[in-house]
């Protein structure tokens, strides 16, 4: 038996790195996983990878328009949601003197306003006692040259945790923030320059306590525990999964 099993779960951004990992182990622990991404390609990929038990979406959650579509999945499909994680997102390096007005939507259209508008679009869906997963990032809790955008809208997102976990409480249902340390993912990978990704990795791992970079499954298996009812004593929080990045 799975700690999930009779469980339907949604992993937006679900086609890779953390997002593909987490889906996996919803699956494994027994859950109907719905992953978004946005490009029919890498869905079908990751669909194929799951098995049966995984729906794929075609939606970007930085467009509101496309929310639809995974409302849509899940309401054929039936029962309702009862874990949502709110993956996808990202940015990329800009200083205070070089941001831009295209920059900051960006990276608040998909991290701010992806999270926003995904979660309230799929609370109607929400069973009782439903676990909604945010994540979060280590940018928000230091300062980190050239990530400003990103670290402040992921700290938006961790208010955001604490202000709908009071207003869902009375639902059943728990809000909690999920903060990964550096990852290796390729989204991660992605933001070194042409030639620069073991340079990336290796000064990134210089300031993770346990000496390493973390692993997607890694991530994917506090997902699982935040999803499940080990964690049923959990709302409001934010969970760090970072190797010890911020903690010492």
């Amino acid at each position: 038996m799975g700690s999930l099993d009779g469980k339907n779960a949604l992993v937006t951004g679900g086609t890779a790195g953390i997002g593909l990992a987490s889906a996996r182990a919803l699956s494994e622990a027994g859950a109907h996983v719905f992953l978004t991404g946005r490009t029919q390609a890498t869905i079908d990929a990751a669909v194929a990878s799951i098995g049966p038990s995984a729906t794929g979406i075609r939606s970007d959650v930085s467009d509101p328009t496309q929310l639809d579509a995974i409302v849509d999945a899940v309401t054929a499909h039936g029962g309702g949601l009862d874990a949502v994680f709110t993956n996808a997102g990202g940015g990329e390096f800009a200083t205070l003197a070089d941001v831009t007005v295209e920059h900051y939507l960006d990276t608040f259209n998909r991290n701010v306003a992806g999270t926003l508008f995904t979660v309230q679009k799929v609370l109607p869906l929400l069973n009782p006692g439903a676990s909604v997963i945010l994540s979060g990032s280590t940018s928000a809790s230091r300062g980190i040259p050239s990530f400003g955008v990103y670290a402040a809208s992921k700290a938006a997102v961790r208010s955001f945790g604490r202000t709908w976990a009071a207003e869902l409480a009375d639902r059943g249902i728990r809000v909690n923030t999920l903060v990964p340390g550096p990852v290796e993912t390729p989204g991660l990978v992605g933001l070194a320059p042409a030639g620069g990704e073991k340079e990336l990795l290796e000064g990134l791992t210089a300031d993770v306590t346990l000496g390493r970079i973390g692993q997607p499954e890694e991530i994917a298996a506090a997902v699982v525990f935040l999803a499940s009812s080990a964690s049923s004593f959990m709302t409001g929080s934010e969970m760090f999964v970072d190797g010890g990045e911020v903690q010492t």
